[in-house]
């Protein structure tokens, strides 16, 4: 059953939604990826980040136009406050100093969890504002997920990767990475 003009514009829109939201997952995901993280730790942040760049926007509709946008601004400002506390982290670790660590430390599920939910937070607003149009939630849930699962992985191996390049000066780039979407964010 070939798609109408419409649901391939509707398919194009949603796609386009969902590859902007999954860049700030793959940014931070680079940014984190510079820490070196163990290819299994990189497979939990995926999945974690993509379940939760579906479940955020499911949130954000069921809420729907009830905090419109003042849930949009505390969520941004949340997001943004993890992240920077993220990235302050990761600067104070190479400040500190002490035995250099080739695994990522990030590697707890409570840890995981809460780097999934910070860079996802933003997709709470989205899903607040696609509530309001009558698009496939479904389809927009499926790509959110897909998109966000992808470039997460392909952040985080990317950093992986060009950190060892870099040595020591990856912890802190990634860092200022960070706080600098942090800040974005917020601002």
């Amino acid at each position: 059953m070939p798609l109408t003009t419409v649901e391939w514009g509707q398919l194009f829109t949603l796609s386009m939604i969902a590859l902007a939201m999954g860049t700030d997952a793959f940014s931070f995901g680079v940014g984190m990826g510079t820490k070196r993280p163990a290819v299994g730790t990189i497979s939990k942040l995926s999945a974690s980040v993509g379940f939760f760049h579906v479940l955020m926007p499911l949130i954000g509709m069921a809420i729907g136009q009830l905090l419109g946008k003042v849930m949009k601004d505390v969520a941004v400002m949340v997001g943004g406050g993890m992240l920077c506390f993220l990235g302050l982290s990761m600067l104070w670790h190479v400040i500190r100093g002490g035995e250099e660590d080739e695994r990522f430390r990030i590697s707890s599920w409570g840890s995981i969890l809460l780097f999934s939910l910070s860079v996802s937070l933003d997709s709470l607003s989205a899903g607040l504002s696609l509530g309001l149009f009558d698009a496939d939630i479904w389809l927009a849930l499926l790509l959110f997920g897909l998109f966000s699962f992808a470039m997460t992985g392909i952040g985080l191996v990317l950093g992986r990767f060009m950190g060892g390049w870099i040595g020591t000066y990856g912890e802190v780039i990634g860092g200022m990475i960070l706080i600098y979407l942090g800040c974005k964010f917020m601002i």
